[in-house]
């Protein structure tokens, strides 16, 4: 079955490819948030395990998918050789710790004082459903980025880790999805309601895919830049947003466990299908 995906995303245009991989990433985030019809309270155990796992993903996804090829298709040697993956890694980074300063937004389970960016008048479901949305930025780019590695021809970038990449975000989006459209429900939004502001949070994903894909082909040198560029980007969202949010209650260690199983699963993956 995952051949048959590679063999098919091999067959068509690179950018069609990080656009259809980042639309099944998206309807795993609306599948998650549908979880808000048949249930009417959610685990904090489970969700504090659910977050580890992304960051986990996130975390191995950054270094086995990103970081790893890019420095790999570098040119030179030595400190020469990571140059380009130190510089694309510190600029993800800084966009994203930018993006954070200005956009306004809430972590989910945060309270009303403790929102982010500047300051504003937006109701808290606005702000929820912008915190995730930043998250789910350089999850996209990542995508798209791979995706266009590949039509480029670089050597490390494959269809196999494009895909893999897609599949353990997907996975990921999974309990995003119920964490977005949970605290709305509790709020007092309908089931529709919280459904449609917890998938909506992943629609910013086949944009940044298909920006990172037609970027890569277009400018081909930037490739090891743009590698680290997404990793720098994601690594930032675990540490300033997954992490503290697993902190905030007593099931740290399932959080720490659910972070060992995500990373294992997204490193299995890349070098599985790879």
């Amino acid at each position: 079955m995952f051949q048959q995906i590679i063999d098919y995303f091999e067959s068509i245009n690179p950018v069609l490819a990080a656009f259809y991989a980042t639309l099944f990433t998206w309807t795993m985030t609306a599948l998650g948030a549908a979880l808000v019809f048949p249930f009417k309270k959610m685990n904090r155990a489970f969700f504090d395990g659910m977050l580890g796992f992304t960051g986990g993903v996130m975390v191995a996804a950054s270094f086995w998918s990103l970081l790893a090829p890019g420095i790999e298709m570098s040119p030179g040697e030595g400190f020469v050789k990571v140059l380009p993956a130190a510089i694309g890694f510190t600029a993800g980074a800084l966009f994203l710790f930018g993006l954070d300063k200005i956009m306004p937004h809430l972590h989910v389970n945060f309270k009303e004082n403790e929102k982010e960016g500047v300051k504003t008048q937006l109701h808290r479901t606005t702000l929820l459903v912008l915190a995730i949305t930043l998250h789910n930025i350089p999850e996209g780019l990542a995508i798209g980025v791979l995706f266009g590695g590949v039509a480029a021809g670089f050597d490390g970038a494959t269809i196999g880790g494009a895909v893999a990449l897609a599949i353990g975000i997907g996975i990921q989006n999974f309990p995003e999805g119920f964490a977005v459209a949970m605290p709305l429900r509790r709020e007092g939004f309908s089931r529709r309601k919280s459904w449609w502001y917890g998938q909506l949070s992943a629609v910013v994903e086949p944009f940044a895919a298909v920006l990172g894909a037609w970027a890569v082909m277009t400018f081909q040198p930037i490739l090891p830049y743009a590698l680290a560029f997404a990793a720098g980007a994601m690594i930032f969202v675990v540490i300033e947003e997954v992490v503290p949010e697993t902190q905030r209650d007593n099931y740290t260690d399932i959080a720490t466990l659910g972070f060992i199983g995500g990373f294992v699963l997204m490193m299995a993956l890349d070098v599985g299908l790879g």
